[in-house]
């Protein structure tokens, strides 16, 4: 039995009296400090959080009177599933575990030490900081297992946090207490059949019984040994079922339960790539990213996941169910669990398996060059090693990969770093039949660029088309957050003209990368000119966010097969940014360029490669039609093709697609119109109507209505 207890905290020094105050678990610390106080209500607005920065470097302590029941014969246990980050547990004043790591859960017999009355303490150490590390910047994470997000990031400030951030409490066992237990499973090679068997640690007999999604009871018995026939498989949004088997194992005092997704994945190589480079000696050709699920080739449609909270603690079931069922009906199939952000807890890889979101597992290495140390990868080996073999059981996950952007100038890792070879290792010894990739991009696949208009004057329709990518892993268009969330966090006597004061560039609309990113006042003037209110501006880079990220997905998917894979940076944020390349906004609220991808990734639809986002009256107006059909069957479309200005709508053409087989894509004619003059409209809207209902799709572009020179008189005299 589980007895959760009440938990106090204080800022630990021994020189002076500690001065408690409520502290919540699952939570974090600081949290608790700041509602104490009184700060909480409104930390989110201006500059607040920068209130907690002195306590950085405090220590800290939880403490806790035990209270719990114990029949005899029964074991007494704490357990701790996640403590931020390196931290002594005493019991009555004896230290009984010291532990640097967060995500290795802690258990300790306390059964002939511990007594209901007794005082359970944790003591939190300081933040780690890397020797000769910049401060308040992700460098100081650089030899330490942390999550770097929590040092600063172009969307998240410098909010280092600890705590027990998982559940934690008193547990009394008896001798049947199941102290693990592991579904596995083999498939043949038609995937047709499976052998299933359990791999437990417990002192007595154990009985399983296994039921399909139904309900329908498969098997029941001692053994632990199942042959399936007629098997269900898993499979990701779009293709099929995400179908779960449910199981159990019980003894008379104890019961374990869980569900199995049966899925063959590998990461093949994409087409054309074999070729490349083509001279000789030959060196790497692009890396294997086309994910293959159950012999099917998948285009990996998706975005980053980032946390969705500052504070790890708050991480709730709710708040992942929401955001995941959003991508799911967003027509998205993969999450990249940027590294940056560390490990999510349990409830977010039971969602994606039950919602059929496949995932890329990052560790918590981003952007940092990570040393060869003896500690640090003996920290590393230890928390990688649990999360290796406490998610390998989820079908959802697809592939491990090292960290973000390691192989880069400012990371300076390669192939022989010995904590990418340590994370190889471990992934081949406990999880070998999951691809492992030492870091994102690698060889063929891109991260970036982040902008709607490139420095050099072209916007993302003019440089997508001559890209050449096996996979875009991270790219992006910046957005304004909503007027709403952003009188929640900027003072009203600055929100409108946008200038860059402490509290804009705080929450990431100036300096976030480059001196006017996100909010990117040039880019708005040179397209619009000037806007006359806050609620213009913002519906303005709904207006390119939407359009760009459009622009971009449909633009990736036409380069299937030689392209496998886009996702864009990010998905969602974990606090209110003034700017930001999201597509959810915090806390959950979609923003138009959500509703712009989820369009642009319906399985079937028809598209169109358009030159550039701005157009004139007078201009010749071209757009190259394309099919593209991810969808596991053939389909087959009628699609007129208009251009709508203003209340005018000029028909342009009329195409038969005729069959375009599964998962693939079918190039079409081109079509052009010469753009007459229509007064009182900035939009152009390129319209590709559907015979078939919820496939139509459109473009709004950006118009601009051409005044004809003025004639002077010339008179003959």
């Amino acid at each position: 039995m589980k007895f959760y207890q009440d938990w106090m905290a204080c800022i630990h020094d021994e020189t002076m009296a500690p001065e408690y105050f409520p502290a919540v678990v699952p939570g974090n610390v600081q949290k608790d400090f700041a509602r104490y106080m009184g700060w909480l209500a409104d930390l989110q607005f201006a500059t607040n959080i920068k209130k907690l920065e002195p306590y950085r470097n405090c220590y800290w302590k939880y403490e806790t009177t035990l209270e719990y029941t114990a029949n005899p014969g029964e074991r007494v246990y704490f357990v701790a599933e996640g403590i931020d980050y390196e931290f002594d547990i005493l019991l009555d004043g004896e230290k009984l575990w010291h532990q640097e790591g967060m995500y290795t859960p802690v258990e300790l017999d306390v059964t002939e030490k511990a007594r209901p009355g007794s005082v359970l303490a944790v003591i939190l150490y300081p933040h780690p900081s890397a020797p000769g590390a910049t401060p308040f910047t992700r460098e100081e994470a650089r030899e330490s297992c942390k999550p770097p997000v929590t040092y600063s990031w172009d969307w998240n400030h410098f909010l280092p946090i600890s705590g027990l951030w998982k559940p934690a409490y008193v547990e009394t066992r008896t001798a049947d207490y199941i102290r693990s237990c592991e579904p596995f499973y083999t498939l043949d090679v038609e995937t047709k059949t499976a052998d299933i068997w359990f791999e437990t640690d417990c002192g007595a007999p154990v009985e399983y019984t296994l039921w399909d999604a139904e309900g329908n009871v498969l098997y029941t018995g001692t053994e632990g040994k199942i042959s399936l026939t007629d098997v269900h498989l898993w499979w990701c949004n779009g293709q099929g079922e995400p179908y779960l088997y449910r199981w159990s194992a019980k003894t008379p005092g104890d019961e374990k339960t869980g569900r199995i997704g049966l899925r063959t994945v590998r990461l093949v190589k994409n087409e054309g790539t074999m070729d490349e480079p083509a001279e000789f000696p030959k060196g790497r050709y692009p890396a294997p990213i086309t994910v293959e699920l159950n012999g099917r080739r998948i285009f990996g449609k998706g975005s980053n996941w980032v946390n969705n909270e500052l504070f790890f603690g708050d991480f709730t079931k709710e708040r992942y169910e929401e955001q995941i069922v959003a991508a799911k009906e967003a027509n998205m199939n993969l999450f990249r669990i940027w590294g940056g952000s560390g490990i999510g807890k349990d409830e977010f890889f039971e969602l994606c398996d039950e919602h059929g979101i496949m995932v890329w597992q990052e560790f918590m290495l981003a952007c940092n060059e990570y040393p060869n140390k003896d500690h640090y990868l003996s920290v590393l080996e230890k928390e990688a090693t649990w999360i290796v073999k406490h998610l390998r059981r989820h079908a959802c996950i697809v592939l491990w990969c090292g960290g973000n952007e390691l192989f880069n100038g400012w990371s300076a890792m390669d192939d022989q770093s010995l904590p990418l070879r340590l994370l190889n290792k471990i992934c081949y010894e406990h999880d070998r039949s999951r691809a492992f990739l030492y870091t994102s991009p690698l060889t063929g696949m891109a991260h970036g660029c982040y902008l709607f208009r490139y420095e050099d004057g072209r916007d993302v329709f003019e440089v997508l088309p001559t890209a050449h990518h096996t996979a875009y892993t991270e790219f992006g268009v910046p957005g304004m957050a909503d007027p709403e969330n952003l009188r929640k966090i900027i003072p009203e006597d600055e929100l409108f003209p946008l200038r860059k004061t402490e509290n804009w560039v705080y929450h990431h609309a100036f300096e976030a990368w480059g001196d006017e990113r996100w909010s990117c006042p040039s880019t708005v003037e040179h397209y619009f000119g000037e806007v006359n209110s806050i609620e213009e501006y913002c519906e303005k880079t709904d207006w390119m966010q939407s359009a760009g990220y459009q622009a971009i997905f449909e633009e990736s998917r036409r380069q299937w097969p030689y392209c496998s894979m886009a996702l864009n940076w990010c998905y969602n944020e974990p606090w209110i940014c003034a700017a930001n390349n999201s597509l959810i906004a915090y806390p959950n609220k979609p923003k138009p360029a959500y509703y712009a991808v989820k369009n642009a990734l319906r399985s079937s639809i028809p598209t169109a490669r358009i030159p550039r986002f701005d157009w004139k009256s007078g201009d010749l107006f071209t757009a190259q039609l394309w099919y593209v059909n991810d969808a596991p069957e053939t389909v087959n479309d009628t699609v007129k093709v208009s251009v709508i200005l203003g209340e005018e709508e000029f028909e342009m053409f009329t195409w038969e697609t005729g069959n375009v087989a599964e998962r693939t894509n079918k190039v079409g004619p081109s079509v052009n119109l010469h753009l007459p003059k229509v007064k009182n409209t900035d939009k152009l809207v390129l319209k590709l109507t559907s015979a078939h209902t919820g496939r139509s799709n459109e473009y709004t572009l950006r118009y601009y209505y051409k005044e004809p020179p003025k004639r002077t008189l010339q008179l003959n005299v």
